[in-house]
């Protein structure tokens, strides 16, 4: 009788892989990753590996090494299909063989096979990529280490050829029985203020005075059992750069390698401006039987459903009033509140608002296409241009058709993804963001999922910013060729990198170049310069020539089946020539020197990946009540001064009355989420009526408050407006990021309303 325990799959087999660990170097923005997998074969009969495993789609995969039992076997770039004969043949010989591919049907999951790995033998696997890290809106360096890879939904029909499909065994978290180590060096110009994890860490180590450079670990034994994410806060990380690389020695000249590359940072000083009113709002809301699964491995984790429910509730209650606006649930069917986009009022929004309630996970699987086809197919409305968001977690196999769809429409709207949950494909959410030009956020763990939703709200409400064009000033001789995507959308609080192979003669040491990004905004012209040296610095690894390839890839590489002839011609030859792997190619690496092929059965065995447990739900409006953070909304009575950015005469007189008659909007304890249920009670003109809900949340009797008003025939929805948006600042300043849309309409209301009765 087997005992179970030890490395064994849930089929009772032994699991060869015995650990990953992780090498991570951060320099400035960007991360370069080398991830070694350690393999051992206990078995007394030769095995065929497979593992699949996530990585996030901007990841730039450029090298692949073998060490087989002290030797060391370097992969070799090749198209795909040739890379599969090659591994097959050398397989059927008795060879041992190891194959690196990205997914036919995504471009954020790997797969890695071992061919004839020996009874008793040990391999090392060593992957290396770069990657951007994206910038947060608190300043943040964002890097995540996926670990979750949840189970993609499989369309009828779909290719049978996707490592998707393959059936490797799952887990509990818990029961992962393979570790992770990783250590990470961090390095830049700016000291280092501070290193967070949403995984125990070594304490920061600082490595020079001046904290520009520290190291930090995962502490020993952690299994990988979540996404591993690094927060990392710079002093400065607004400021706008060039840095230039040598290219590669004896490569062709005028080739992406053999020229130096350059990677241009800026972060656009873009005016704060007012909100445009009009628009087309559809939220696009996955109601598949997975949101029902927790957003992270916590016991008393929200549920995606529930944290998007609360979410919409949000982002209905902040349009602007004379918009249109419509919300659709997906699943293996879809289903919409309204036939066509209504115009935004009180009614259509109560009405709105009844059906978020009644929303759950039910409608089965992932099919995304069907909804978003029928999305565009309807008719424009003149003057409202179309804002998708698009919330999901991402559980889709279909993922290049879906982005095709959007950017064969990226003319008529822009689209906001949202990421929910650990697990999320970020191939999915990112790849429809960037072909529309919106913007892409992930919400995992503790996160709050309303904070991102309504930053990008903002941004879809920002005047569009007009005649983006960036150019070079370079000496005589020198050009610039730009290999990312032209720009034509910014936002306010964004940051932009581009890349750029420069051709020609490199001038003297003292020769300098400048950037320069110009734009247009409400009629107004606006340009940010960077001066740069152009003397390119040495890197083994050629980290920004392998970005730039990545950015120059993600803008013609559509898929296995969905690239063109010809841009698969460009895509082949940029990724052979700089070594990063794309949806056409594969690492392969065979190791021809064994002394005899390797004998016997070959059996297979697949690494069981983890997968998230569900828990049982909570009633969703008990949770929609409840607080993310360690204190609730006026835990606290707050007694700093008011500082609105607009005021008007009703709001000094409710300050002042509040003074005076004493009614204090503060509690000294809360059983639930007093913002939540001030939200709720506001209109969508942006106002508030005077009712016992609002005297609940500024903690008096409503009779108290009518008392207080000694004006005859006093408005008391300008007054109960007024004292709600004071209630705001004074205890909401924690949240502010979810309600200055709403405080935005209730103090526009009031300067309304006022001018409407003088």
């Amino acid at each position: 009788m087997v005992q179970l325990c030890g490395l064994l799959t849930c089929q009772e087999e032994p699991v060869p892989l015995k650990s990953i660990s992780v090498t991570l170097s951060i320099c400035e923005f960007v991360a370069g990753v080398s991830v070694t997998l350690n393999y051992e074969n206990e078995e007394k009969v030769p095995l065929e590996v497979f593992f699949v495993f996530p990585m996030d789609e901007d990841s730039a995969v450029y090298s692949f090494e073998a060490m087989v039992d002290g030797k060391k076997i370097q992969a070799e770039l090749q198209e795909k299909m040739k890379a599969h004969s090659n591994y097959e043949n050398a397989i059927s010989q008795g060879q041992q063989a190891f194959l690196l591919e990205e997914d036919k049907c995504s471009r954020d999951v790997f797969c890695c096979n071992v061919g004839n790995l020996p009874p008793g033998s040990k391999a090392a696997l060593t992957l290396k990529y770069v990657q951007e890290l994206p910038l947060e809106a608190d300043g943040a360096l964002r890097y995540v280490l996926p670990a979750i890879l949840n189970p993609r939904y499989q369309l009828s029909g779909g290719p049978e050829d996707s490592c998707l499909k393959m059936k490797a065994p799952v887990v509990p978290l818990e029961d992962l029985p393979y570790t992770i180590s990783l250590v990470a060096t961090i390095s830049s110009q700016h000291s280092i203020e501070r290193i967070q994890s949403n995984c125990i860490l070594s304490p920061t180590e600082y490595l020079d005075d001046k904290k520009t450079s520290a190291r930090v670990s995962l502490a020993d034994g952690h299994k990988f059992d979540r996404d591993v994410e690094l927060l990392i806060y710079y002093s400065d990380v607004h400021t706008p750069s060039v840095a230039l690389e040598m290219g590669k020695p004896m490569q062709k000249p005028d080739s992406l390698m053999g020229d130096t590359a350059a990677m241009v940072s800026f972060y656009p000083d873009i005016p704060e401006a007012e909100p445009v009113t009009c628009g087309e709002f559809v939220f696009l809301m996955d109601r598949s039987g997975s949101m029902q699964g927790p957003m992270s491995k916590q016991d008393k984790s929200q549920s995606r459903i529930d944290a998007a429910k609360e979410t919409l509730t949000l982002l209905l209650k902040s349009l602007p009033i004379g918009c249109y606006f419509n919300v659709y649930g997906f699943g293996s069917s879809y289903e919409a509140f309204f036939p066509n986009s209504v115009q935004y009022t009180q009614q259509t929004m109560e009405e709105a608002l009844r059906r978020v309630k009644l929303m759950r996970a039910d409608l089965g699987g992932t099919e995304i296409l069907i909804p978003l086809q029928f999305i565009y197919r309807g008719p424009s409305i003149p003057g409202h241009p179309l804002q998708l968001f698009v919330f999901t977690d991402g559980e889709v196999t279909d993922t290049f058709s879906v982005i095709r769809e959007v950017r064969s429409n990226r003319e008529r709207h822009r689209c906001f993804s949202f990421g929910i949950g650990e697990g999320a494909s970020t191939s999915l959410i990112k790849g429809i963001a960037r072909v529309s030009r919106g913007t892409s956020e992930f919400i995992i763990g503790k996160e709050r999922m309303q904070a991102k939703a309504l930053r990008a709200l903002k941004r879809s409400l920002q005047p569009v910013v007009e005649d983006v064009s960036l150019s070079c000033d370079l000496p005589q001789g020198l050009s610039a060729k730009m290999l990312s995507p032209e720009q034509t959308v910014i936002f306010r609080g964004q940051r932009l990198i581009v890349y750029a192979q420069l051709t020609g003669t490199m001038p003297s040491a003292e020769a300098t170049g400048e950037v320069c990004l110009k734009y247009t905004l409400q009629g107004k012209s606006f340009e940010n310069k960077v001066t740069f040296s152009l003397q390119p610095k040495h890197d083994d690894n050629f980290t920004i020539h392998r970005l730039a390839a990545k950015s120059f890839l993600q803008t013609k590489d559509m898929g296995f089946r969905e690239t063109s002839a010809g841009d698969k011609k460009e895509v082949l030859e940029v990724s052979i020539e700089s070594g990063v792997i794309s949806s056409h190619t594969a690492y392969i690496a065979i190791n021809k020197d064994l002394n005899k092929p390797v004998q016997g059965p070959l059996a297979r065995r697949d690494i069981p990946t983890p997968f998230l447990l569900s828990t049982t739900a909570m009633t969703p409006w008990k949770r929609a009540c409840r607080l993310d953070r360690s204190h609730a909304l006026g835990h606290r009575q707050k007694k700093k001064g008011l500082s609105l950015k607009e005021t008007s005469p009703e709001l000094e007189r409710a300050h002042s009355s509040n003074k005076r008659t004493n009614l204090e909007t503060h509690h000294p304890v809360f059983g639930e989420n007093y913002l939540v249920q001030l939200i709720s009670l506001q209109k969508a003109d942006g106002s508030w009526d005077l009712c016992e809900g609002l005297a609940i949340v500024l903690g008096v009797k409503l009779r108290d408050i009518r008392d207080a008003f000694t004006i005859k025939n006093a408005d008391l929805t300008s007054w109960a407006t007024a004292l709600a948006v004071l209630w705001l600042h004074a205890n909401g300043q924690d949240l502010k990021c979810e309600w200055e849309l709403l405080e935005r309409k209730a103090v526009a209301w009031i300067h309304n309303h006022a001018e409407r009765n003088t």
